[in-house]
């Protein structure tokens, strides 16, 4: 079933709540989906260096000197910031693959989450409630952020199993319904050189845009191309470094609602989730159109049928 949430902001001065309300937001979605959650938080730029988020099982062992150890082997700068089962490394950019081989050889048990300029995911097994609670999210500051909260029907119930899912640089996705055809999909992205961890359907979905973007698509243009690519019933929200986008499949089955005010865009499989904003009452609301594409950035002003792709 799933549930997603998601608030792109046009308010500045909204930035330092946007953990609290995306939390919020979440929260109320706990029942379409208690097995795990995650969200997504686009915060401030590092100075043109990149975020390496990471996450271990045995947290007091893994991060204990980890950014020592990287720093000998990258021969950068690397600063570290521990939260709970989650580190965020910051490196120069430049040094991201380095970052990642180096890690996979000294710390096998760490798992990179997300990559990024601005982007950090925090997820783990567990209620929105708790999730939410162990990265102290409500206190977290960003443009714009998305969040799942997950029932598994298609992979085991792990945090790498979780959403959202990160395959791209500050790019993340979260996905409500069941691809048919995710794993020959994974297959062949496999083969082109794409790297996909889990065998959940979702993460194949985001590298297919990932993949798309490769390729010279902008990301409104891998979002038309999945509604002939891929099979199935979805609601995807996607997250980028200046925005976010929806999209539904033909059929959309999948329910959804969205909202707009002169302070903010925001997303949720349910009204309910959004009734806490301000100026809900009197928000634009409506239902997504199924096999369209809606995307808001912070770069560009919104079309009519396919915003600002």
């Amino acid at each position: 079933m799933c549930g997603i949430v998601g608030l792109f902001l046009k308010d500045k001065s909204l930035e330092p709540k946007l953990g609290d309300m995306l939390t919020d937001m979440l929260v109320t979605m706990t029942d379409r989906g208690p097995d795990s959650a995650g969200i997504a938080i686009y915060g401030a730029e590092t100075d043109g260096n990149a975020k390496l988020t990471v996450q271990s099982d045995a947290p007091e062992t893994d991060f204990d000197k980890l950014d020592n150890e990287l720093r000998k082997l990258v021969k950068g700068k690397v600063k570290m910031s521990v939260k709970d089962t989650h580190a965020v490394l910051e490196i120069q950019a430049d040094q991201v693959a380095e970052a990642r081989a180096a890690l996979s050889d000294i710390r096998p048990s760490v798992r990179v989450m997300s990559h990024g300029e601005t982007l950090e995911i925090y997820k783990e097994v567990g209620l929105p409630k708790n999730v939410a609670e162990r990265f102290d999210v409500r206190q977290m500051s960003g443009t714009h952020g998305i969040g799942h909260t997950r029932m598994a029907t298609e992979s085991a119930v792990t945090t790498m199993g979780a959403h959202p899912f990160n395959t791209g640089s500050d790019q993340c996705l979260v996905h409500n319904g069941s691809l048919s055809n995710h794993n020959s999909l994974r297959r062949k992205l496999r083969r082109l050189g794409v790297h996909i961890e889990t065998e959940n359907d979702t993460e194949v979905g985001a590298a297919y845009l990932t993949w798309k973007m490769q390729t010279g698509s902008t990301l409104g243009e891998a979002l038309e191309s999945s509604l002939d690519d891929l099979d199935g019933f979805f609601t995807f929200l996607v997250g980028t470094k200046d925005g976010f986008g929806v999209v539904r499949d033909p059929i959309a089955c999948k329910p959804a609602v969205m909202a707009e005010t002169d302070q903010y865009v925001a997303f949720g499989s349910e009204y309910r989730a959004l009734v806490n904003l301000p100026g809900i009452e009197d928000a634009r609301v409506w239902e997504p159109e199924p096999a369209t594409v809606y995307f808001w950035s912070h770069n560009a002003a919104p079309t009519a049928q396919e915003k600002a792709a």
